[in-house]
C-alpha cells in the first residue's frame, strides 16, 4: 500500500482531473475558458506533487516537476515526456504573462494534448493497484 500521502494526493488529483474534464467538455465563453485554465494549473500542481511522492516509495527522489516528469517518463508512469516539458512552459507562462489569445491557445493545448497525458497518468497509478 501507497502511504497516506500518497494516496491524498491522489484523491486531490482525481477531483481535480474529473473538474478539469468537465471544464474541457463545457468551455466555450471567456470566462469559462479562464476557469478551465485555473483548473488546469490546480491539475498540473497537483500532479508533479503526487509523482514526487510516488516515485519517492520507489526510492526515486526529484525535487521539481522538470526532474520529476523525466523520472516518471523512465518508470512508465507518462506516455509522453515532451508534452509534459509543454505542460511546465505553459504553467510559467500563465504566471507571467496573460492575453486573451494566450489564454485561447492555451485551452486549445489542454483540451487537445495536456488532459490525455494527465488522463493517463491517473490510469498509470490507479491501476499499479496500490491505490
Amino acid at each position: 500500500m501507497m502511504r497516506e500521502r500518497v494516496q491524498q494526493y491522489f484523491t486531490q488529483f482525481q477531483n481535480a482531473l474529473r473538474n478539469l474534464e468537465e471544464a474541457v467538455q463545457y468551455a466555450k465563453t471567456d470566462i469559462e475558458i479562464d476557469g478551465t485554465i485555473k483548473r488546469f494549473e490546480l491539475c498540473y500542481e497537483l500532479s508533479w506533487k503526487l509523482i514526487k511522492e510516488y516515485l519517492a516509495d520507489l526510492g526515486l527522489i526529484c525535487k521539481n516537476p522538470r526532474d520529476c516528469f523525466r523520472l516518471a517518463y523512465q518508470n512508465g508512469l507518462i506516455a509522453n515526456d515532451q508534452i509534459w516539458m509543454e505542460m511546465i512552459d505553459a504553467r510559467n507562462r500563465l504566471v507571467r504573462t496573460y492575453s486573451a489569445e494566450e489564454s485561447r491557445e492555451m485551452f486549445i493545448d489542454i483540451k487537445e494534448k495536456f488532459l490525455h497525458e494527465l488522463k493517463y497518468l491517473y490510469d498509470k497509478i490507479l491501476n499499479a493497484g496500490q491505490i
